[in-house]
């Protein structure tokens, strides 16, 4: 499967933040909408992701005076994409070797959505669930 399959069944909305919005706004923002990470962005230009793996180590690090601070302090800087025309395990391998849960995807330079590893694992679930079915059904019909 690829990343524009994915995008196309779970929508292309993406959540996104400023660079200068506080900390605690941004936490609020990830319960509000139920998801890992945000990506901060300064007009078309993605400038980090925000993610929670980022906001526990600015806690531990500068404790509760991180929350005043702007996310852009905190965000990962160095971003991973994805394409359209990429593959699932092609997506796998890089957030497996990057250590990373949240690919935002680029289509012609700009950000089409975004895909988090709940997203690759439920698509491989699909298609093994698929392709067992497939094989039952060759079986019982030979």
């Amino acid at each position: 499967m690829l990343v524009a399959e994915i995008l196309k069944g779970k929508g292309e909305a993406v959540f996104t933040l400023s660079p200068d919005t506080p900390l605690m706004e941004a936490c609020a923002e990830l319960d509000r909408k139920r998801v890992g990470a945000l990506i901060v962005l300064e007009g078309d230009a993605v400038l980090g992701v925000l993610s929670e793996r980022d906001i526990v180590q600015a806690i531990s690090r500068d404790g509760a005076e991180a929350l005043k601070r702007p996310a852009s302090h905190y965000m990962t800087t160095e971003v991973i994409f994805a394409e359209p025309a990429e593959t699932v395990t092609v997506l796998m391998s890089r957030m497996t070797d990057r250590r990373v849960r949240h690919l935002p995807v680029l289509r012609d330079r700009r950000l089409a959505g975004v895909v988090s590893i709940g997203d690759v694992v439920k698509c491989q679930i699909a298609e093994a669930t698929q392709e067992a079915e497939s094989l039952r059904t060759y079986i019982a019909a030979g």
